[in-house]
């Protein structure tokens, strides 16, 4: 039977094991099959959630999910990747191939434009002056934790025209009970490759700020209305959450 409504779905996880563990349990339950007319995979089947919001109260515990002994499946990641991913998120170093890194735009921020000097219109970046982790610390540090404002973007509106716009828009933090926590929206996410060293890497981003603006290090939640799984990890997926069998919706 056809769906007449988006089915939102909601986990409330302890540590990053657990939430990836339920997602992967839920996404298998509730997921939309369906397939890509446009981005990665472009042609193949993707598992999706309509929507949903995974809340991870101690995302320090452990940052990354473990596989039991005795599965035949590799691990999604380890912690010599995710303190890889942290220089990626801390600094504006890219590749010539690369139009953006999510560090690039958190600490080094560049809009491309077209010059109109060069006869061959050729695009250069111009630099914005600003690293939003810094100012984020600054601005908790200068003007008190009672703010909305410290929110960092990722996303830019020239991005619609990118063959790969980034998946993650938007890290929004609070201070709220002596901790600093991290709302995160991913407008596309992959659940099997992405989300545990995408959460392990962003969780040590937090603990370093937390740290120097003189908090504790709070909560992850996380929103997404493109939380997915290709086909190649569906059978990946059943192995680790101990389901034989996928609901196609």
């Amino acid at each position: 039977m056809e769906r007449e409504f988006l089915q939102p779905v909601h986990i409330d996880a302890f540590d990053v094991d657990d939430a990836w563990f339920q997602a992967l349990s839920e996404i298998l339950q509730h997921g939309h099959v369906y397939t890509i007319t446009r981005g990665s995979y472009e042609g193949e089947k993707r598992l999706e959630f309509d929507f949903v919001t995974i809340r991870i109260k101690k995302p320090s515990h452990q940052i990354i999910p473990m596989i039991p002994e005795g599965m035949s499946i590799p691990a999604p990641t380890d912690m010599d990747y995710v303190q890889g991913y942290l220089h990626y998120l801390l600094t504006g170093t890219k590749t010539e191939t690369e139009d953006y890194t999510y560090g690039e735009r958190l600490v080094d921020a560049k809009v491309r434009i077209k010059d109109p000097s060069d006869p061959k219109g050729l695009a250069k970046d111009l630099p914005l002056n600003v690293n939003q982790v810094e100012e984020v610390i600054n601005l908790y540090k200068t003007k008190g934790h009672g703010t909305n404002q410290a929110i960092m973007e990722i996303g830019m509106p020239s991005d619609i025209k990118l063959n790969d716009p980034p998946c993650l828009r938007l890290i929004d933090t609070r201070i709220r009970y002596g901790k600093l926590h991290f709302i995160l929206y991913f407008r596309s996410w992959d659940l099997w490759g992405g989300f545990p060293s995408n959460i392990g890497g962003l969780q040590l981003v937090k603990q370093y700020m937390a740290d120097e603006i003189g908090v504790d290090d709070g909560e992850i939640i996380a929103v997404s209305k493109g939380l997915h799984l290709y086909d190649y990890s569906w059978d990946l997926a059943k192995i680790r959450t101990n389901k034989t069998e996928l609901v196609i919706k």
